[in-house]
């Protein structure tokens, strides 16, 4: 038989799961206009025991790209990541085709990340543009014939809803995502293009109305176990 302890003890845990679940719905929505975000949902599950226990699983479905007027922009169009490199060498994964040239001239990620190995602009090019199997063509200077300075790698995971979110809208492997592949003959990059983030508002909102009538119900409950408590209290006093 439970005890008013137990049963306080339980519906404390499970709040506080919930108040979880609450950060990261509430994370999707500030995150609704940053490039390429993909949707985290919080899946509860009710234990054996009555406990709330949740998974966390990402949406890494891909959704439309927006035409931009910057040349260091592009988007996936499809399926797949680009391996990006920080200084230290550590590889992630990203969707978000928002890049810039650094002082050395390489082309980055906004917060500083290689794409793929490195892929160096040269000095006093006149124009570069991404072909869409991610090849990078520069030409030095007006009507001189364009060459390839380099070429976006393009990957894929066997289960990409298992990659662990990072910091900078970044991904890493897990063991249940598997390792990276990478995907050959592909024309899936689109140059000047951004890819919006895939939160569907109506369908974070509504999970925000049953979260909240389900925190109600179990402050409710803990609230009436807590004075049958305290009036089994007094009455042995």
């Amino acid at each position: 038989m439970a005890t008013f302890q137990g049963i306080i003890r339980k519906n404390i845990i499970n709040a506080n799961v919930q108040f979880e679940r609450l950060g990261y719905i509430s994370n999707n929505f500030s995150n609704q206009n940053t490039t390429a975000y993909k949707t985290v949902n919080f899946e509860q599950i009710l234990t054996e025991d009555g406990y709330l226990d949740g998974v966390i699983r990402q949406d890494t479905r891909p959704t439309k790209l927006m035409i931009t007027d910057d040349k260091f922009d592009f988007g996936i169009n499809g399926q797949g990541f680009i391996p990006v490199t920080s200084e230290n060498g550590d590889v992630k994964y990203t969707r978000d085709g928002k890049m810039k040239q650094n002082k050395e001239g390489y082309l980055t990620t906004t917060d500083g990340y290689l794409i793929g190995d490195g892929i160096k602009l040269p000095i006093n090019y006149d124009d570069f543009w991404i072909k869409q199997n991610g090849d990078v063509m520069v030409s030095s200077e007006y009507g001189s014939k364009p060459f390839k300075v380099g070429t976006i790698p393009l990957v894929n995971f066997q289960n990409p809803n298992e990659l662990k979110a990072v910091d900078g809208n970044k991904f890493i492997p897990t063991y249940e995502s598997g390792e990276p592949v990478l995907v050959v003959n592909h024309d899936r990059i689109e140059h000047q293009k951004l890819e919006t983030s895939n939160i569907n508002i109506v369908s974070e909102a509504n999970k925000v109305m049953r979260l909240n009538a389900s925190m109600l119900a179990s402050f409710q409950l803990l609230k009436a176990v807590n004075d049958m408590y305290d009036k089994s209290i007094r009455l042995q006093q």
